[in-house]
């Protein structure tokens, strides 16, 4: 007879799974992955993740609702108590760059898995869209600060493309022989805001 499982068990075994299914979807991606794989790595019975899971699709939501978790109270964290939106700004931007190298596999689960829908998943749609709102925040602050008044999404967007280029091209290893990274993603951040506040002083002079 199968034993019946308290609310405790169910949690940790999701949380071992969960674990598990980050390091391996991160190598081998969605169709790389199977069931019986994940159940290999745990030790079980390829029946046990059904016990837990109905299928591989709510594994990846939960995996990737996880990372989007860690993620977002990692920003949250590096924010709170900084009054100084530039300075807030900066503080942000290095914890973003911390925890996307820190931890790759988070990092690619959130950005490079394709399954499943977020709309889907409550959970996973709701922690996406706690990371996802630090994307205009950052240009908010730059603009309450009075360093661009370009307008926060297209900067925050612009912003956020770069800065996830810069981490895809640093974790590939394609940045060994250019530039000391750090100097890079200043220097990034840096032509970004001059180009946005250069193209917003362009606009005003053709409305004169």
């Amino acid at each position: 007879m199968p034993k019946i499982l308290s609310e405790a068990d169910i949690a940790e075994f999701r949380e071992v799974l969960c674990r598990a299914a980050t390091e391996r979807f991160a190598r081998y991606g969605y169709d790389g992955v199977t069931m019986r794989q994940i159940a290999e790595d745990l030790g079980c019975s390829p029946k046990t993740p059904y016990r837990y899971f109905r299928n591989k699709d709510e594994i990846v939501a939960m995996v990737r609702a996880a990372a989007f978790r860690r993620f977002a109270d990692g920003l949250d964290a590096a924010g709170a108590g900084v009054s100084v939106p530039a300075e807030r700004a900066r503080k942000v931007g290095k914890a973003y760059l911390d925890m996307a190298l820190g931890d790759p596999a988070s990092y690619r689960i959130m950005f490079d898995m394709r399954e499943p829908e977020t709309g889907e998943y409550p959970e996973l749609a709701r922690e996406s869209a706690r990371a996802r709102a630090y994307v205009t925040r950052q240009a908010e602050d730059l603009r309450a600060a009075g360093i661009t008044d370009a307008d926060p999404q297209m900067l925050g967007y612009a912003m956020w493309a770069s800065v996830h280029g810069l981490v895809v091209l640093r974790l590939g290893g394609l940045l060994r022989h250019g530039p000391e990274f750090d100097e890079l993603h200043r220097q990034t951040m840096r032509f970004l805001v001059r180009g946005a506040s250069a193209t917003q002083d362009d606009r005003k002079r053709k409305r004169l």
